[in-house]
This record gives C-alpha cells, sequence and structure tokens, in this order.
C-alpha cells in the first residue's frame, strides 16, 4: 500500500521542470495482516509520503527547479500477526517519508536545484510482528525505514551540477519489532532513520559539481530494533540513525562537491536481539551525526567539507541468550564522518579542505550475556567525535 501527497513525475528529453509542492495534513497508512498456517510467503510493502517528483532524460537535458515542504506528519505502520506454521518467508517493508526527489540521466546532463523543508512534524515508521508463538518456518525478513528529506540523482554519461538544500524540524523515528517462537531459517530484523539523505551516483564518463547544504533541527532521529525468538537459526537485528548523510560515486570525470552539514537534534539507535537457542545471533547499532561518502574512479576529487554537530549520539547492542554458537554485538557512535576517495590507476589528485566540529556527547554500549554456553562471542564498541579518511585506490578496491 502506498500513500503519497502531491506527486508528480517527469520523463521527457530536454527538459525543464519546475515543481512546487506543500503539503499541509498528515499522511497516513497502516496495514494489519492476520494469518494462520499461512503455505506460501506473507508479504506487506506498506508507505506514507508526504510530496513525491520523480523523472528522467535521455540523451537531452534536464533543467530542475523544485521546491517541496510537508508541514504534515508522515506515518507509516505495519503489523501482523501469525498462528501457527507460516510455511512461507514473512517480508515486510515500512516506510514513511516527508519529501522525496528522484531524477535520472542516460547520455544526458542535469542540472538541479532543489529545496526541501520538513517543518516541526513527525515522520514514523513501525513494523511489528506480534505473536510470541509465531513459528516462522521460511524465515523473515522486516524493516522499517523513516526519512524526512531524500534526494537521489543517478546517471550513465552525465553531468551532474547544482545546490541541493535540505532543513529538517522533524522527529524522525523508526521501529521494527518481531517477537516469535521458531525460525529454522534467516531472520533479518532492521530499523533505518534519516533526518536528511542525499544520494548521487553516476558511472561510465559522468562528472559531478554540487553544492549540498543539509540542517537536522527536530528533537530526535532514533531507530529502534527488537528481535525475540524461543530457537532462531540465524537472527540478526540491526538498526541505524543519522541527522545527514551525503554519499557521491562518479565513474569517468572530475567530482567538485562542497557539503556542509549541521546537525542539533539527538541521535539514538538501540538494537536488543534475544533467543534461548540459537545457531547464529547479530546485534548491530550505529549512529551518525553528520556523514559524507565522496568516492570517484578517476583522477580528479575536490571536496570542500563543513560538517557540526551539537547533538547527542547515543548507541547501544544487547544479545542476550542462553545455549547456542556464535555471537556478533556491535555499537558505532559517531559525531562527524567524512570519506573521500580517489583511482590510483588513474593518477588521482585529491584537494581537500576539511573543518569538522563536534560538541555533543558520543556514547556506544555493546553487551552480551549467555546464560548457559557458546562456541564464540565477539563484541565492539566504537565512539568518535571527528573522523575523515581520504585516500586513492584501485577501481573496486
Amino acid at each position: 500500500m502506498c500513500v503519497a501527497a502531491a506527486t508528480e513525475a517527469f520523463a521527457q528529453d530536454g527538459s525543464v521542470v519546475l515543481n512546487n509542492q506543500l503539503q499541509l495534513g498528515d499522511v497516513i497508512t497502516g496495514v494489519t495482516l492476520n494469518v494462520e498456517d499461512a503455505s506460501d510467503e506473507v508479504a506487506a510493502d506498506v508507505a506514507a509520503t508526504g510530496n513525491s517528483l520523480s523523472g528522467s532524460v535521455q540523451n537531452g537535458s534536464l533543467d530542475l527547479s523544485s521546491s517541496q515542504t510537508m508541514n504534515g506528519n508522515a506515518r507509516a505502520t505495519t503489523t501482523v500477526v501469525a498462528t501457527g506454521d507460516t510455511q512461507g518467508p514473512v517480508n515486510m517493508t515500512t516506510q514513511a517519508r516527508g519529501n522525496y526527489l528522484a531524477a535520472g540521466a542516460y547520455g544526458a546532463d542535469v542540472t538541479i536545484e532543489a529545496n526541501q523543508v520538513v517543518g516541526p512534524t513527525e515522520v514514523t515508521a513501525t513494523t511489528a510482528l506480534t505473536n510470541a508463538d509465531a513459528r516462522l518456518l521460511g524465515g523473515a525478513s522486516m524493516g522499517s525505514t523513516a526519512i524526512a528529506n531524500t534526494t537521489s540523482v543517478g546517471g550513465t554519461g552525465a553531468r551532474v551540477e547544482g545546490i541541493v538544500s535540505q532543513r529538517s524540524d522533524a522527529g524522525v523515528r523508526s521501529e521494527t519489532f518481531v517477537a516469535s517462537q521458531y525460525i529454522p531459517a534467516t531472520g533479518e530484523v532492521i530499523a533505518q532513520s534519516l533526518g536528511n539523505a542525499i544520494a548521487v551516483s553516476s558511472t561510465a564518463a559522468s562528472s559531478q559539481g554540487l553544492i549540498l547544504r543539509q540542517r537536522q533541527a527536530g528533537d530526535a532521529v532514533t531507530a529502534n530494533v527488537s528481535a525475540n525468538s524461543g530457537n532462531a537459526w540465524d537472527l540478526a537485528g540491526r538498526a541505524r540513525a543519522t541527522a545527514n548523510q551525503s554519499v557521491l560515486y562518479n565513474q569517468g570525470g572530475s567530482v567538485v562537491v562542497t557539503t556542509d552539514q549541521s546537525n542539533l537534534s539527538q541521535v539514538r539507535s538501540a538494537t536488543v536481539v534475544t533467543a534461548y537457542d540459537y545457531g547464529a545471533a547479530t546485534a548491530n547499532a550505529a549512529g551518525t551525526g553528520n556523514e559524507v561518502s565522496i568516492g570517484n574512479n578517476d583522477r580528479y576529487v575536490e571536496i570542500d567539507n563543513a560538517q557540526v554537530n551539537s547533538g547527542g549520539v547515543e548507541v547501544t547492542s544487547e544479545f542476550a541468550g542462553a545455549y547456542g554458537y556464535d555471537v556478533r554485538v556491535g555499537a558505532e557512535a559517531t559525531g562527524n564522518a567524512v570519506t573521500g576517495y580517489a583511482c590510483s590507476e588513474c593518477d588521482g589528485q585529491m584537494v581537500i579542505t576539511n573543518d569538522q566540529t563536534n560538541s555533543g556527547p558520543v556514547s556506544a554500549r555493546a553487551t552480551a550475556t549467555i546464560q548457559g554456553s557458546a562456541r564464540s562471542v565477539v563484541t565492539s564498541a566504537t565512539a568518535t567525535g571527528n573522523t575523515a579518511t581520504f585516500y586513492v585506490s584501485r577501481p573496486g578496491s
């Protein structure tokens, strides 16, 4: 099920797109499934989006000017009550978004001027499997994603240039909960929350010249996972919360990018995994105030990066079980992070200006509790205020 307010799509050569979208009311969607002894797959795809615009151009050009404002709440919920034996896999995806913009270019140029704003509202996604007696014989993949602002640009043989500005004053929250008796297969339980997200990927003789600005100022960006089973063969819980994220990749030309990120929100990520009997169990949680990753499999990268994080980053990851084999528990918290790389076989060159300031508390805690026996238990916890990594590598490395 998909609920989207003020949605438009464009797909023309040589296009000029002037987009103005304003969503004032709430956008809410929900699905409840009651299944008993299901013999095949049980699946649901649930989404709530305030404003959405998507389009692409081939062998031409796209001049895109877009303004999107979301002043209502976006909520998406999925609830599953499974009784008896569920023979097939359980696949649940729940997404809540404030503003969404996607553009593609194939043998074409894209010039973008985009402004996305989410007011002091709530963007929440929740997925739950609630019957503790559930027997999920085909395994499970259940995920919740909440993002206030999203801009995604992709292309092949494309020149991508322009300015993207994002501001979120929203609380952004995702939660995924699973209670079960028996999972004799793979069980993946995931929650992801992002205040502002920008992704640009261009390949095959492409280049990028962009200015990216992101501001997250809501009360909190949180991701929570609780994955529980009496007997699980391979159970994993993964939670990730990030206030601002920009991820760029290019191949075949230069990349010149200015990034400017600021976060005031509390960032919290928590994962709890429990199983009395288990084969493999994984609990992982990560939280970041500001994150930038820029890679170019060509010779020239220029990055001017500024990041300020004053919101706290708190990450916890826990596992509790009795008898089993392999346990992995990890927690990673970071105030500001930037990564940049270029291609060594192309005589890669990098010009970097980096300014990072973190004034918020950053904490990570990983806990494993084994009441009986286990073959291996590996735990790790890392907390970092500012981290910057720049390198030149071979393509594919």
